[in-house]
């Protein structure tokens, strides 16, 4: 039961943070690094101590980004 429950809360953890690349490089100003497509996932394989973290975000943020592409391709480059 108790493995069950931390592979629950394991689980629950990842899809909070899934997409978190691509909602940093939308929001916060200076971190889409003016990247026009997928700057989440530009963001997510940048060099920083962080990047083994940032990989497990990979998969997630290009879903996202994929998704947001049109809306992408209307804004224009994101400063």
């Amino acid at each position: 039961m108790k493995i069950l429950f931390r592979s629950l809360l394991l689980a629950l953890s990842v899809l909070v943070l899934s997409g978190c690349g691509s909602i940093i490089s939308r929001t916060f100003p200076g971190q889409g690094q003016g990247n026009h497509y997928y700057p989440g996932v530009q963001w997510d394989v940048r060099d920083t101590p962080w990047r083994f973290l940032t990989i497990i975000d990979l998969p997630l943020s290009l879903v996202v980004d994929t998704l947001l592409l049109p809306v992408d391709a209307q804004h224009g480059p994101y400063e």
